[in-house]
């Protein structure tokens, strides 16, 4: 049976929770307690997904012991500036697995696929995932709905691979089980929640935006490191410089022109190349 708890800074904030053993998409109920006329500030979280979704309509597998959260929220920014909240997410999910993996496990470094004295590190890659080694352990999806009065519902969905990865994706992709890391996905979700409270603190309703970003950039994979974009069949190559004020990634390509990346399949190295 499920025991999700939140941690103390997420009850002491006033989040509250719903906790499953197995749901279709955690996202598709978050999604109907918004229409419902849910004020925000809920969580739901399962360890089993049966119907799971990712980014760009794609299917996100969740075996039974894998963490499915998401968060209901309703804040007051322009839309914009909402679209920050991956970012804040990230932020969160990196500090709350640093909060609970053993020492060393989360390090900063240039492209998240090296291996430093022999230890895993976890790394933030830009728009939406968490590597481990360079294979993806989480991922992050936003979606949006209206209230009843017109604002702007956000639904901020994490999957972290606990006890298994998905196997024929086109993306390596690992479990902290498969890291040698035994923790349950309530104890990734507590951390969570509890980080969370910090890093939305820190985005106060978008007037944080930069703090986030520099947050997010010094956990990041990837910059400074040769890396492919693929946008709907084109391939674009180049250096990732950075991520600038808006969450767009940055690339110089040989010529050295800046080329500002709003979406995209992005992978890294000297032989980055473009896979679907």
């Amino acid at each position: 049976m499920a025991d999700f708890r939140l941690g103390q800074k997420a009850r002491d904030a006033g989040y509250r929770l719903a906790g499953f053993d197995s749901i279709g998409s955690t996202n598709s109920e978050a999604l109907a307690a918004a229409t419902a006329g849910d004020p925000g500030g809920i969580w739901f979280a399962a360890l089993q997904q049966t119907a799971g979704r990712g980014r760009r309509g794609r299917e996100w597998h969740s075996p039974s012991g894998n963490l499915a959260a998401s968060l209901l929220v309703v804040p007051d920014a322009p839309a914009d500036i909402i679209a920050t909240l991956g970012f804040v997410a990230g932020v969160a999910l990196n500090t709350g697995l640093s909060a609970i993996l053993p020492g060393g496990m989360v390090r900063v470094g240039i492209d998240g696929a090296d291996d430093l004295d022999g230890r895993s590190r976890i790394a933030l890659k830009w728009p939406n995932d968490v590597l481990a080694d360079g294979a993806k352990l989480a991922g992050i999806l936003l979606e949006s709905s209206k209230t009843r009065d017109g604002r702007t519902a956000i639904i901020i969905g994490i999957g972290v691979n606990i006890v298994a990865a998905p196997e024929g994706v086109p993306y390596p992709a690992t479990s902290l089980r498969a890291l040698g890391i035994e923790r349950t996905a309530e104890d990734v979700f507590e951390a969570l929640s509890d980080a969370w409270v910090e890093a939305f603190g820190l985005w106060n309703d978008g007037h944080g935006v930069a703090a986030v970003l520099k947050r997010w950039r010094s956990s990041a994979a990837g910059i400074g490191a040769p890396v492919a974009i693929s946008q709907d069949g084109v391939v674009r190559r180049g250096i990732f410089e950075t991520i600038d004020s808006s969450g767009r990634l940055i690339i110089r390509d040989d010529d050295g022109a800046r080329h500002p990346i709003t979406a995209g399949d992005v992978h890294f190295g000297a032989t980055a190349s473009a896979r679907s």
